[in-house]
């Protein structure tokens, strides 16, 4: 089952490893553990993503507790290891405006900065660990798609240097732009963060199970939670025929959780399919000709965004919005659709095709931004917009204190459950209305 959507299926059992680009990059481990016996754990994480890796280690190295992942497939089958590896300041759809306008200037202020420490947070994991994975130089570019688009950006530039007080943050003209960075068409400035990086998200991903094992967690593969009750205070998960038992259950799936798991988050999240394509490398000559003059990652202000970024090895990484129905990801319209994007984006590359070529899922809210939420012993990680790579590493912590009774933030994000989509099952077709209408306003703004 490769059309795989968390929408319309109860779960993702026995679905392949993607094969990305990321996947050649890497050694994968043939050793599966699962369940062998019935066993009474502090807390139980469903999802072997960056998320639920992360927790298990802080839960074990932080708050002494005995823990277990459960992943249905293989470490790296989610969208920890089908993303283009960007460790973004950021999360959520929701401009710093925006923010301010929702919460005020001091929550928005207090949200911000758990944005900027996600991306702290896995730079020290990556130095502290000396995880080897292909981290890139320091700088995210928002890069103005058109002249209107560029006031946007520059009005939300100044806003989040008054408000935030961001000093990562700097303007770049659009000659700058051209002689520095990417001189490609339909480009009219950027602003660059320099709190942000690229990495082999598979490396990092591999790396974090490694950790987590380690400090003794289990962790279980080809391990699908199938269904979960509770006796007493404990809850009961079976998997594979075994019962395992657990105080906290944890629920880190994000877009892959399984779609009628556990009533605390079903119909919370819209998960949405981006594709990815990655060239052969460049030669020097096409470099030249594309204007490509940095390994720092890039992203564009249109509704339906495209990212790119150049990889160690020169190879071109190109990123957009995918099939809107699960049923039709691998279809080969909707990567022809990204490979002309590339080509009208960077048109010296006019005969380059794709080497790899992947989709994965993302999760939104309805609020446009991420909840770690825990109450009554049952917790769970959603909504990270595209933006996991970095903040997975804060929500970890977050969701470890919470359920050790730490102290955590009061802010929106960790204080109020996700809101309940509603008409959850009709939702694609609003997405693909919403679709159209990006398609529109991008092509007049």
């Amino acid at each position: 089952m490769n059309t795989y959507d968390p929408l319309y299926h109860a779960n993702c059992k026995g679905q392949p490893l993607p094969a990305t680009y990321w996947a050649t990059q890497v050694k994968q481990s043939k050793v599966i553990r699962k369940p062998e016996e019935s066993t009474k754990y502090d807390t139980i994480v469903i999802g072997g993503g960056f998320t639920g890796l992360l927790t298990a280690y802080y839960m074990a190295t932080l708050y002494n507790q005995r823990v277990c992942v459960l992943e249905a497939n293989q470490v790296g089958f989610g969208a920890s290891a089908r993303n283009a590896g960007f460790a973004l300041p950021t999360t959520g759809r929701l401009s710093p405006l925006s923010m301010v306008k929702q919460w005020g200037e001091d929550i928005a202020s207090q949200v911000y900065q758990e944005y900027q420490s996600g991306v702290s947070r896995i730079n020290e994991l990556i130095h502290t660990h000396n995880i080897d994975c292909d981290q890139q130089e320091n700088g995210y570019l928002k890069i103005a798609h058109s002249k209107q688009a560029m006031t946007s950006l520059f009005d939300s530039f100044q806003y989040a240097k008054k408000i935030f007080s961001d000093e990562h943050l700097s303007f770049i003209n659009v000659e700058e732009l051209r002689a520095n960075f990417i001189n490609m068409p339909n480009t009219y400035g950027a602003i660059r963060n320099q709190h942000g990086f690229g990495l082999n998200p598979l490396k990092l991903l591999y790396t974090y199970k490694r950790m987590a094992q380690q400090v003794g967690v289990d962790v279980f593969e080809q391990s699908l939670a199938e269904r979960v009750g509770k006796i007493g205070a404990d809850h009961i998960v079976d998997v594979n025929s075994i019962q395992l038992k657990t105080k906290n259950l944890l629920i880190t799936a994000n877009a892959y959780n399984n779609r009628d798991f556990h009533s605390t988050i079903s119909k919370k999240y819209l998960p949405i399919l981006s594709s990815i394509l990655v060239t052969r490398p460049l030669s020097n000559d096409e470099l030249a000709t594309t204007g490509l003059k940095t390994h720092q990652v890039m992203m564009d202000t249109r509704t339906l965004k495209y990212y790119y970024r150049l990889l160690p090895d020169n190879r071109l990484l190109f990123g957009g919005r995918g099939a809107v129905y699960g049923k039709d990801q691998d279809k080969v319209r909707y990567q022809q659709h990204l490979t002309r994007a590339m080509h009208s984006g960077f048109p010296a590359l006019k005969s380059l095709t794709a080497d790899h070529y992947w989709h994965g899922y993302i999760a939104a809210t309805l609020d446009d931004h991420p909840h770690i939420y825990f109450k009554d012993n049952i917790g769970y990680a959603i909504g990270y917009c595209g933006a996991g790579v970095a903040f997975s590493a804060q929500a970890a912590l977050r969701l470890a204190q919470m359920a050790t009774s730490n102290k955590t933030p009061s802010l929106p994000i960790y204080s109020k459950p996700a809101p309940s989509m509603p008409f959850a099952r009709f939702s694609r077709l609003g997405q693909l209305a919403y679709y159209h209408y990006a398609q529109f306003k991008d092509s007049l703004f």
